[in-house]
């Protein structure tokens, strides 16, 4: 391994101290009624994955949360293929998206309980209406940006409506689809989670949400550290994919 290449592991290992050190600072400041050190929370978090229950509550936040991404993915590649491609339709409902974009997702949860009730469903719906968005306004824009000599290519080849995605736009706009879909994936966590902990009896977020009305503070420190964890290794692996794909586009 050459100096260059060890240098990006090198600043993950420094992060790492850092943060750790950090940490036990504010420890040390707070004390143990806010928070626990680094080691013991760690500690405490190997014993938690062990248990039984604490795995169901991780599929149940699992299996929210993956459904809820595919289907903002899905649903949001959907629109912005559809808006991007019309301008008439894309005048019209991009400021809708926009706004819609910009209103507090948690004043819609009411509705969502209303309209799902209780328990899986819900808590889909919760995550896939905070990452739809993102990932339909960045496709709108890749389709937008998409070089116009591509596009009359396929009119002289009579591309069907379907070869004409798959084959031109996909490729073309992919780097800022992508950046939309990584974007999108916090949204939907951070949806589920939120869905989990005001109306769920499983998950993880309801199990921050009990820990936090019983004042447990090892409990809420371990899920955190389980959230973040899952959360910052999955973001760093979609940002070194999106800098790939935009420095192959360049």
């Amino acid at each position: 391994m050459t100096a260059k290449s060890a240098l990006p592991a090198l600043n993950v290992a420094a992060l790492i101290a850092v943060l750790l050190i950090g940490w036990q600072i504010l420890f040390e400041v707070a004390g143990t009624q806010a928070m626990t050190p680094p080691l013991e929370t760690f500690r405490y978090l190997a014993e938690l994955l062990t248990t039984e229950a604490f795995w169901g509550h991780i599929g149940e936040t699992g299996r929210a949360f993956f459904v809820a991404l595919a289907l903002a993915v899905l649903l949001g590649l959907g629109i912005g293929f559809l808006l991007g491609a019309q301008r008439f339709a894309r005048e019209v409902f991009e400021p809708i998206l926009i706004a819609f974009y910009s209103i507090p997702k948690i004043t819609l949860y009411p509705i969502i309980l209303l309209a799902f009730g209780l328990g899986l469903p819900a808590k889909i719906a919760f995550g896939t209406i905070h990452g739809i968005v993102p990932v339909a306004l960045f496709t709108i824009t890749a389709v937008r940006n998409v070089n116009p000599i591509l596009l009359k290519t396929a009119r002289v080849f009579r591309l069907s409506p379907a070869k004409l995605v798959g084959s031109v736009l996909l490729p073309a706009a992919l780097p800022e689809i992508f950046t939309g879909i990584r974007i999108g994936f916090a949204l939907t966590l951070i949806g589920t989670l939120l869905g989990e902990m005001f109306g769920s009896q499983r998950g993880l977020g309801y199990l921050l949400m009990t820990a936090i009305g019983l004042q447990n503070i090892r409990l809420i420190m371990a899920v955190t550290l389980l959230i973040v964890l899952f959360a910052a290794s999955v973001s760093t692996l979609l940002i070194v994919i999106d800098h790939r794909l935009h420095n192959r586009a360049s």
